[in-house]
């Protein structure tokens, strides 16, 4: 068979869809696993700050481009979650968030 663009596109074609099936049977055979537990411990992310994180501060709002929603989360300990509030009212929308939660089994009487 004589080498040819239609025969190249379709051995192209070929791998996509073989390399398409391995990865469905991958996926498929990992589907029951389930994800290793994060045991690292969580601090501040403010810079040099090493005390725990007790809270997860989510912020969404318009990015500057005006091309679509950002979402950003930070983990702060709780001297910094104190501090913390909107920093993007400007570029607020109807789906707009800002939200404090605490960080599921940490305990704020232990970091305080």
């Amino acid at each position: 068979m004589p080498d040819t663009k239609s025969g190249r596109e379709k051995q192209a074609r070929k791998a996509e869809r073989r390399r398409a099936r391995q990865d469905i049977a991958e996926a498929r055979e990992r589907a029951d696993e389930t994800e290793p537990p994060d045991d690292a411990p969580t601090t501040c992310y403010r810079r040099g700050c090493d005390e725990p994180a007790a809270f997860s501060v989510t912020e969404r709002y318009l990015e500057d481009t005006g091309k679509g929603a950002v979402e950003s989360t930070a983990l702060l300990c709780v001297d910094h979650t104190v501090a913390e509030g909107p920093a993007n009212l400007d570029r607020a929308y109807d789906e707009y968030l800002f939200q404090i939660e605490p960080i599921p089994g940490v305990d704020v009487e232990d970091v305080t």
